[in-house]
């Protein structure tokens, strides 16, 4: 029987895969944060500003506000789910869910869309908050539409439709005013895949919970809910 060590083989010495592992350790915090910061400068906040939102954000992310508490109507499920090209892993189903809301996920990101409607708002007319309210409204219904409940876990969505909506309601709903297209685009994109996401993914399936059977639905938390601040985020980068 021929030596297996004839065909599998490691084309890479220790050394570049050491290298390799730090250049990533390193590399992939600095494309997250330049990201956030731009998708945020974009939005006309400072980079001293996007720092102190992004720092806020993840610490926000520790913090889960629990609202209510609900009996649980799932007693079976399998164990693993695949969706969306993911691998689903199903802890230990529970007998209540504890519906909270988390702050950095969901808390931070409503608070600066309303801010920047406000502030928008202010500078170009009310045209722009029926444009805006569209927007949230679109992509809450293709996020609605596409959102799948995983039994023990939550409601997942595909990470990148709902901003990909988001964007889409932002080029297309900022050109009713083309004056003032330049600030409406980035910030109807952000208040899109934030608003938009949380309604349609979160809100509208809250009544869906009971029949998880999941311990936690942490609305903007990562694992149970989540895509509401990515999706304002890559919305308004790319806007």
């Amino acid at each position: 029987m021929p030596c297996m060590d004839r065909y599998v083989f490691n084309p890479f010495t220790l050394l570049a895969l050491a290298l390799f592992f730090v250049l990533t350790v390193l590399i992939v915090p600095l494309l997250i944060l330049g990201l956030i910061g731009g998708a945020l400068t974009n939005l006309g906040f400072s980079w001293g500003q996007a720092l102190t939102l992004l720092v806020l954000t993840l610490l926000g992310s520790f913090i889960n506000i629990p609202v209510t508490t609900i009996e649980n109507r799932r007693t079976i499920i399998r164990r693993e789910y695949t969706m969306f090209g993911m691998l689903y892993r199903i802890p230990e189903v529970s007998i209540r869910t504890i519906i909270a809301v988390n702050v950095g996920g969901a808390v931070i990101p409503v608070v600066i869309s309303l801010y920047l409607l406000a502030v928008a708002a202010g500078r170009t007319g009310a045209v722009f908050l029926g444009a805006a309210a569209a927007g949230v409204l679109l992509v809450a219904l293709v996020t609605n539409r596409v959102a799948r409940p995983v039994p023990g876990l939550g409601i997942a969505t595909p990470v990148l439709i709902p901003p990909l909506a988001a964007l889409v309601a932002g080029i297309v709903l900022a050109g009713i005013d083309p004056a003032s297209s330049a600030i409406a685009r980035p910030v109807i994109a952000y208040t899109s895949g934030t608003l938009g996401t949380l309604i349609g993914a979160d809100l509208l399936n809250l009544r869906r919970i009971g029949e998880l059977g999941a311990p936690v639905a942490s609305i903007g938390g990562a694992g149970t809910f989540d895509g509401i601040f990515l999706s304002g985020i890559i919305a308004a980068f790319l806007a």
